[in-house]
């Protein structure tokens, strides 16, 4: 029955290992880690809640439409009734014209409550508001779409630079399998004393180099790993792997459409030329509200014999009108500024659809170059790679030297170096040239 049980043991802790090797070995293609910097990303994240800042502020704009009911309540004690002046001739009818004697009126103790209700019936500054926190709200919505742009634009170079290092490494591993077959064989030779002791050392300085260099690509690559996980708002602890086959694409025509920090220019002008109009408006143009109180006012003695507090019922109901005769000139310095951010952004419209036009014949130039160089550099591997055969062999029969060995496995690592760079070269400037053609979301 222990046997039974050591069995049953062993095989869970073998299915465990298994299960944590495999979701070791998982592979995240660009499309997975996109996504999940969508949902992960913190920029992401603060931008959404932006957007929902955003239609709270519209809300709020709205909600100065709706009537406004206050409670209002006050006491009162007067150490000393408020004076008024009277005409003599109210307490002696025969008394001269023009004479005035004073007299106090009221009671201590005054207390106040009442409901106050006001409601807008039209105010140039609360439509012009809503209108502006509508425009504001989808400037918000344009720019989470830019940090989403911007993301995924870099997460793509991150993870195009991840392919890279990885295959840096795997050609790196193959010339080390390469350099160790050609220490056996110079060792071998010197046994029979048909090569040098320097030959060897020389071989075995090229193995060195070859293990320095891994070791410092292999640095570079949990580096560009970790930079990876912190743009998808992942654990840097977790484990990751990329996708290490690279697809190359040809060449493909991108149709220009409008990118994004046009059309956030463009909202922005809009959202100026919303505040310019209501501040035009709230210049020449009136604001009236209905106002109402409800309310009782109390007045209260507490000398006797005659104390007393009683309470007497207020209301009333009417229309205000307000209009700016005047206000110091305070409304038109801010037209006069909204007129200059105008043009400003005009400008700044005009200019940014020259630099994209001239940015996007750019990429296309570097693209073009970058993929003949892929072309090139393909053909220049597999010359290279049958020239370090051929060369390994006539060393084996004697016709070429250590040097020439070498020289031909150093001009097999300087072609595939060349065609690594190329073909990111290459991937690069296709992603920016989506990007300047406002075609980036379609490579999702």
């Amino acid at each position: 029955m222990k046997l039974v049980n050591i069995h049953t043991l062993i095989f869970i802790l073998l299915f465990i290992i298994i299960g944590l090797n495999t979701a070791q070995a998982q592979v995240w293609s660009l499309q997975q880690c996109i996504d999940t910097a969508q949902v992960h990303n913190k920029n992401l994240q603060m931008n959404r809640n932006n957007i929902s800042i955003g239609e709270q502020k519209e809300k709020e704009a709205k909600a100065n439409l709706i009537p406004k009911i206050t409670v209002n309540a006050d006491y009162k004690y007067f150490s000393n009734l408020p004076y008024q002046l009277m005409p003599l001739s109210t307490f002696n009818p025969t008394a001269p014209v023009g004479q005035y004697k004073e007299a106090q009126f009221g009671v201590p103790h005054n207390i106040n409550a009442n409901l106050q209700l006001s409601m807008s019936l039209y105010n140039p500054q609360v439509y012009g508001a809503i209108q502006t926190t509508k425009i504001a709200s989808e400037l918000t919505e344009l720019q989470y779409l830019k940090t989403e742009e911007q993301i995924f634009f870099e997460i793509s170079n991150l993870y195009y630079n991840a392919q890279i290092l990885h295959n840096q490494l795997a050609f790196i591993d193959s010339n080390l399998i390469n350099a160790e077959r050609l220490l056996k064989n110079m060792q071998l030779l010197n046994e029979q004393l048909l090569a040098k002791g320097t030959d060897v050392s020389k071989v075995k300085l090229q193995i060195a180099q070859l293990t320095n260099q891994k070791e410092s690509i292999s640095s570079k690559y949990e580096q560009v790993l970790n930079a990876l996980k912190f743009a998808m708002g992942v654990s840097i602890e977790q484990k990751t792997q990329i996708d290490p086959n690279i697809q190359f694409k040809r060449a493909n025509e991108y149709t220009s459409s409008t990118i994004l920090d046009i059309r956030i220019i463009k909202t922005q002008n809009r959202l100026l030329s919303s505040e310019l109009s209501t501040l035009n408006k709230s210049r020449f143009f009136p604001s009236l509200n209905i106002i109402g109180i409800y309310g009782t006012t109390g007045f209260g003695y507490d000398k006797q014999p005659n104390d007393f507090l009683k309470f007497f019922p207020i209301g009333f109901a009417g229309i205000q009108l307000s209009y700016p005769l005047f206000n110091g000139t305070v409304t038109q310095r801010k037209i006069n500024q909204k007129q200059f951010e105008l043009q400003n952004s005009e400008l700044q419209f005009g200019l940014l659809t020259e630099q994209n036009n001239m940015q996007v014949e750019n990429a296309k130039l570097q693209r073009m170059v970058a993929k003949k160089a892929v072309e090139t550099t393909t053909e220049q591997i597999e010359l290279a790679k049958t020239i370090y055969e051929q060369t390994v062999l006539q060393q084996k029969q004697g016709t070429a030297s250590l040097t020439d060995v070498l020289l031909a496995d150093n001009a097999l690592r300087e072609a595939q170096q060349t065609y690594l760079s190329a073909v990111i070269d290459y991937l690069k400037a296709d992603l920016e040239l989506k990007k300047l053609t406002g075609n980036i979301s379609t490579t999702k």
